[in-house]
């Protein structure tokens, strides 16, 4: 039986719950340490973003300013949210083994089972939906997302003990107040929680026994309780917190693609800043700069997951300089999937392409 390592990290202050995991993945790509899976609750709430999403477009940010809740944008994919202490996170990082697969779409039904076992054992009849959620009857109660570090994989999700519905659509930027309680409303209408349906949440330890025993039990290994090395500590505290405390970071204000020697940008003439939104089973925002019908530069945003998270630069930067025609647009896409064995789970070539070429409607 493999044996893998637990680590219960209690109730640690938001970066360490929402990045600590990225140490570990550091020190599991390296062999330094073993198979992991880390549990948690976050001490206190923060607001946290996706990281292919534009922070000024998707959280309202004076409002968090005034709450005094910290910003801290993931390195997977996905959509903004708020993060709270009712809320039981699950971590898993893992090399080479044969629980976890390396195609993203299949490491999601087999991990989620996990997650599915443990409400099922708590009394609450939830089943996997693809792509990566967990529901019950249709409504969503799991949060889950993943990503690679080098040669390790990692997926990362929450078993929800209660939420502030209110909270969750108050930290996002919508158009106005109307669409806010809409959204309050649909939240209400299509997520659900632990209280909501046992009437009161079981105890955080509890949530995360049972999730430990299912994840022993369907995925055939042996978790043995350890606590974070030296070097973890180190790597977090010397490279994954100041990067995620960085303006950059958080803003991510230039697009690799737009890093080009030389380059200033100037509006005028057949030169044209367009962006177009496209929702296929993910949304994908495209802003670009075109002059006539080439592409200038491009940067491409929105909830979805891509595997490794930086290969989307590189698509920017390969269709930069392209023509806005669907042929070409579509050669290029394709080439790019080709030449860098990126996964975008849920979302198909042929999705980025109509995303694209919806700039030329615009212009």
């Amino acid at each position: 039986m493999e044996r893998w390592r637990l680590i219960d990290l209690g109730s640690p202050e938001p970066l360490v719950a929402q990045t600590f995991y990225e140490a570990a993945a550091e020190a599991v790509h390296r062999g330094e340490a073993p198979n992991t899976l880390i549990m948690l609750q976050p001490g206190s709430a923060y607001v946290c973003l996706g990281y292919h999403q534009d922070l000024e477009k998707e959280i309202d940010l004076d409002f968090c300013r005034e709450k005094e809740l910290p910003i801290i944008r993931r390195s997977q994919g996905g959509g903004a949210t708020y993060l709270d202490g009712d809320q039981v996170f699950y971590q898993i990082v893992a090399k080479n083994s044969p629980a976890v697969p390396r195609n993203v779409e299949e490491m999601f039904e087999r991990l989620l089972a996990v997650t599915v076992e443990t409400y099922r054992m708590l009394d609450v009849e939830a089943e996997f939906k693809p792509l990566n959620d967990v529901v019950v009857g249709g409504r969503k109660i799991s949060g889950n997302g993943a990503g690679m570090h080098e040669s390790a994989s990692i997926l990362v999700g929450n078993v929800i003990l209660d939420l502030d519905y209110g909270m969750m659509a108050r930290v996002l930027r919508v158009p106005d107040e109307k669409f806010r309680d809409k959204m309050a409303k649909s939240m209400r209408d299509w997520v659900s929680t632990l209280r909501r349906e046992l009437g009161h949440p079981p105890p955080a330890e509890t949530v995360k026994q049972k999730y430990v025993e299912a994840f022993q039990e369907l995925l055939g290994v042996e978790l043995v309780r350890e606590k974070p090395t030296e070097e973890e500590w180190r790597i977090f505290n010397e490279v994954v917190k100041p990067m995620h405390t960085s303006r950059e970071w958080l803003h991510m204000e230039t697009s690799p693609a737009h890093r080009r020697e030389g380059r200033a940008v100037k509006i005028a003439g057949d030169v044209k800043v367009v962006e177009a939104d496209h929702k296929a089973r993910k949304l994908i925002r495209v802003r670009a700069e075109v002059k006539g019908d080439e592409i200038l530069g491009i940067q491409i945003r929105g909830d979805f997951f891509v595997l490794p998270k930086e290969a989307i630069a590189t698509l920017e930067w390969m269709l930069s300089g392209v023509k806005l025609e669907e042929g070409t647009v579509s050669e290029t896409v394709k080439r790019f999937y080709k030449d860098t064995d990126t996964q975008t789970p849920g979302l198909k070539p042929q999705d980025y392409v109509n995303a694209v070429m919806k700039i030329k409607g615009l212009i």
